[in-house]
């Protein structure tokens, strides 16, 4: 066992807490948390001889995939650095578990329970075979995070193949209470499980995601074959830490995904233990560093996310790099039916984009995932409006949004982008692809 500090590189170029937390476990364990983002991060081959800056020892693989418009990039980033240095997560395994209907395939082949599901290339398969989940069921993008790109669907209506660009499948709803929703999320390290959750679906809904607003309590009592599932899921997927979610049937516990970022805020929350100890842990022992067991345990009751000492220093942004739209844009809006061209307004005023009710009826929209209470500039009051998952393509890019309904039939526009999508651009307000007069209405929105 080496008695020099661990350098544990934790590949990450979002600014997530979980992240920060990591770094600072393994600090605060005795040894060096390196924080690899694009400002510090190189790997060069020179003479034949191939070098990774910062020099670490071992690597902590926490690139959010799912969540980003070309995962094919940073796969191949993490599996470059892989080649270089150990690494927990690697590329092949976060590969399967990003892409869900991989995971379910790969799970169902070693005998682990999973929902009837099935994907089609083509409309016609799919639509042909969506009978057979009965009236109502999941449908899906494969590749998607936070509850984002997934839909309980009516099936006696027919159903795309593809949301956008990204392959959808059908699954099973597998439901014992239709009135109280509830999953599991067991976190596993290495071959332990540090903690799990019970997620109960907000009012309104019915996906469990804390990132929609779900509630949670500790699950130390979960079934032993609930516990053991989740161990031989994370195992059979090659994960050396994941998030997985399980669901009860009439017949047992099936595993719905295995998240290879699962977040901390809400485990932490019901169960006042924190996976970044357990994670920095397994990274120094991977490469022969030593622990203190009793230190990771300590460190466990805290969720310390603050900004860590090897935290880079930003590079300024080029905003030449940023994509130019106009004031008035084409873009192409996308539900689980159809899709159509329609321009739409930029608005950097309105915190959420919104659709008219025609048009999320034309391609599908929905269904609806619950209310929001907005406030127009023209109303003193807010409104409730229902929002529903969308996917707007603008160029070459497409984003998945949560965007409220309403009836815009007296406006000049039938979609209003906001800053969910507007952070992605630096918007010209002198570009229309239009001629049209500016309303004189402000459509502001502000979330309450």
């Amino acid at each position: 066992m080496s008695e020099e500090p661990v350098r544990v590189g934790v590949l990450s170029l979002h600014n997530s807490k979980e992240t920060k937390a990591i770094c600072n476990a393994i600090d605060d364990l005795g040894h060096e948390g390196i924080w690899l983002r694009r400002e510090n991060a190189a790997v060069s081959i020179e003479d034949g001889e191939v070098s990774v800056e910062p020099d670490i020892d071992v690597i902590a693989n926490r690139l959010l995939l799912s969540n980003t418009e070309e995962p094919a990039e940073a796969l191949g980033l993490a599996t470059t650095f892989n080649r270089i240095r150990p690494m927990l997560n690697e590329p092949g395994a976060v590969l399967t578990a990003i892409h869900k209907f991989a995971t379910a395939a790969t799970l169902a082949d070693w005998n682990i329970r999973v929902p009837d599901a099935l994907l089609a290339l083509s409309n016609q398969r799919l639509n042909q075979g969506r009978e057979r989940f009965g009236e109502v069921g999941v449908y899906k993008t494969a590749i998607g995070t936070h509850g984002g790109g997934t839909w309980k669907v009516d099936l006696t209506e027919p159903v795309n193949p593809k949301v956008g660009n990204r392959q959808a499948f059908l699954q099973e709803l597998i439901d014992r209470d239709g009135e109280k929703h509830r999953d599991l999320r067991v976190y596993v390290v290495g071959d332990q499980i540090v903690g799990a959750m019970y997620r109960y679906a907000p009012e309104g809904d019915w996906r469990t995601n804390v990132a929609l607003g779900g509630a949670v309590e500790d699950a130390d009592d979960m079934p032993e074959e609930a516990a053991e599932t989740a161990l031989y899921a994370t195992e059979v997927i090659g994960l050396d830490y994941a998030g997985v979610d399980l669901v009860e049937g009439y017949d047992g516990w099936y595993v719905l995904e295995v998240n290879p970022t699962a977040g901390f805020k809400g485990l932490f929350e019901a169960t006042g233990v924190s996976p970044a100890p357990h994670i920095a842990k397994h990274a120094i022992e991977t490469v022969g560093g030593e622990v203190d067991e009793k230190r990771v345990e300590g460190l466990s009751t805290a969720l310390d996310d603050s900004r860590p000492a090897s935290a880079p220093r930003p590079i300024r942004t080029d905003l030449g790099e940023t994509p130019l739209i106009g004031y008035i844009e084409e873009v192409l809006v996308i539900g689980t039916s159809g899709s159509k061209q329609a321009h739409a307004k930029s608005d950097t005023g309105a915190t959420r984009t919104s659709i008219d009710t025609q048009l999320a009826a034309d391609i599908g929209a929905g269904p609806i995932k619950s209310m929001t209470r907005v406030k127009s500039g023209s109303m003193k009051t807010g409104k409730a409006r229902p929002v529903v998952d969308l996917v707007i393509g603008i160029g070459g890019n497409q984003h998945t949004v949560t965007a409220s309904v309403e009836d815009r039939s007296h406006m000049d526009y039938p979609l209003l982008l906001g800053r969910d999508i507007l952070q992605h651009y630096r918007v010209d307000v002198r570009k229309r692809v239009d001629d049209a007069v500016e309303e004189d209405e402000r459509e502001e929105e502000y979330l309450e």
